[in-house]
């Protein structure tokens, strides 16, 4: 797979960077000791508090180096993609932030992490550190396993950690409160596929119609192969499995977590089919989606639950500086407002008859459904092919309806038009007449100027479609014939629009519509076909009025 990187060696140091230059002067700095020891800290910090160290290997952005911030966590240790980072870094961490107060360390249950972290901290208590340690180990996906993972369910230690740490808690009851957070936070994920690593080969495991359940936050394979199945299905089966492992009842927050990939779009679906579960009854709180505890680009998503009580509901509620973290949001119903109420059937304008508009609108209609083939084949040179048979759809439309219209009100009919074209006609020429239509009612329900009328259409359509004359589209043929008709009258309306639908020929470059893809080889010689429909329309009202 391509990723977006200079070497390998240094993409972890220069995202950390990325990170610092994108937040806000004087939130964040790192220690002078890149590139063997990255430590990413408060620039504000003071050590009057109780510091938050956490950490691991990089590819889990915007874990961890995200989530530093006041009200969070004091600093974080990165290693290189998905390696731990050394003892020394992480005694580095501690040596830099921690006071008096002391610090806690908030480690995932990873063998690595467990041992880097833990030998620093006994270095640290050595050196005279006062420092406490919390492992957590939230995923579910192995049974009866004595070591679980720890996973996105940690980012709610940190919260809660830091929200107490900033209230000024001493190190022994922070420490007590993540231990007892952590033991209470259960999570699972699944992914549609594996995550690439930049600099290394990929190789999908997964077939076709293949998912993994229970996977772990590395790209190492999930507890299971599952098929494709619709998502409602997906988290039933995962939704079901925590719901097995929750303990007891009472409300609980629930955090959504995107493992890198997955479009805003599908977590959304994500979203909502687990807040349509059975298991959203036990969720007060909703903290994302988003993407918090990333596995690179994973197609996957995670579910994460912990118990809610009054310090830990204040504690995720709590503002934080790091934006990473998306506040927690109550659970609630959807909101539904009454829409306006469009004119109904009875209050627009009725049915009316008038012959000669009747037969006008009669045989223009007819001669558009007459010239389909021909426009389809003129659109065919220089389009998509379709010009003939979306005009005549939208001719059928009309002489469907012709007998709705009140054609004695040349603005309501105009108007009836409008709406008929916006929902039969189909493509940007129905819109751009609906607007045309639409437009000439208007003005011509405040003066009755006909000619005046439709150059208030002619106006908002080319405002909205952005042609003029001379881009080789129906305006090219309609602008000048309108003209005409404002000042000559109907005859030289027709002359004017088939000169113009003539010119197009000569034109050989497009600057609207789907003729502007195409070369100007195969344009030269071939009229536009919106402008000979145009020129038709203006010959039959010439040769009827």
């Amino acid at each position: 797979m391509k990723h977006f990187f200079n070497r390998r060696e240094t993409i972890v140091t220069e995202a950390l960077d990325g990170l610092i230059q994108t937040s806000s002067a004087g939130r964040l700095a790192r220690l002078d000791t890149f590139p063997e020891i990255k430590v990413i800290l408060r620039a504000d910090w003071d050590k009057s508090k109780v510091a938050i160290i956490s950490g691991g290997g990089a590819g889990h952005e915007p874990s961890h180096a995200g989530f530093v911030g006041k009200g969070m966590l004091t600093a974080a240790v990165s290693g290189e993609i998905f390696a731990s980072p050394s003892v020394d870094a992480v005694l580095t961490a501690i040596r830099a932030v921690t006071g008096p107060k002391g610090v806690l360390l908030v480690v995932k249950n990873y063998t690595g992490d467990r041992l880097n972290f833990g030998l620093a901290a006994e270095k640290a208590r050595a050196e005279g550190f006062d420092v406490e340690m919390v492992i957590v180990a939230d995923d579910i996906a192995i049974p009866g396993i004595n070591q679980p993972r720890g996973v996105a369910g940690t980012l709610f230690v940190h919260k809660i950690a830091g929200y107490h740490a900033e209230a000024g808690a001493g190190l022994k009851t922070l420490a007590g409160l993540a231990t007892a957070a952590a033991g209470g936070i259960v999570s699972l994920g699944m992914s549609l596929s594996t995550c690439s690593v930049p600099g290394q080969t990929h190789e999908d495991r997964l077939g076709a119609n293949e998912g993994e359940l229970g996977l772990g936050i590395h790209g190492e394979p999930g507890v299971e192969r599952i098929s494709l199945q619709p998502i409602a299905d997906l988290v039933a089966t995962m939704t079901g499995r925590l719901a097995a492992k929750l303990d007891g009842a009472g409300d609980h927050a629930l955090l959504i977590n995107n493992l890198g990939a997955v479009p805003p779009l599908e977590m959304g679906v994500i979203a909502n089919t687990v807040l349509s579960s059975p298991i959203a009854n036990r969720v007060r709180l909703i903290i994302g989606p988003a993407p918090m505890m990333t596995a690179l680009n994973m197609n996957g998503f995670s579910l994460s639950l912990i118990r809610l009580d009054a310090d830990r509901e204040a504690a995720l509620r709590a503002a934080v500086e790091p934006h990473a973290w998306p506040p927690a949001t109550e659970r609630h119903e959807i909101a539904i407002l009454s829409a306006p109420q469009r004119a109904s059937q009875s209050e627009a304008a009725p049915a009316s008859e008038d012959r000669d508009n009747r037969r006008l609108l009669t045989a223009l209609c007819e001669h558009l459904i007459s010239l389909e083939s021909e426009l389809n084949r003129l659109d065919g040179r220089v389009g998509d092919g379709d010009t003939g048979s979306t005009v005549a759809t939208g001719a059928r439309s009309i002489l469907a309806r012709i007998d709705t219209l009140p054609l004695k009100d040349p603005a309501a009919t105009m108007a009836s038009i409008g709406e008929i074209l916006s929902t039969s006609m189909g493509g940007s020429s129905g819109v751009l007449l609906s607007i045309f239509f639409t437009a000439a009612s208007k003005s011509m329900a405040e003066k009755e100027d006909i000619a005046a009328a439709l150059l208030a259409g002619l106006d908002r359509m080319t405002f909205y479609g952005g042609a003029v004359v001379g881009d080789r589209t129906m305006v090219d043929a309609l602008a000048p014939a309108l003209a005409a008709l404002s000042s000559e009258g109907v005859a030289a309306a027709a002359r004017a629009a088939t000169a113009g639908a003539e010119s197009t020929r000569a034109m050989r470059q497009a600057k609207a519509g789907r003729a502007s893809y195409v070369g100007e080889r195969d344009l030269e010689g071939v009229p536009d076909p919106g402008a000979v429909a145009v020129a038709g329309v203006f010959e039959v009202m010439a040769a009827l009025v």
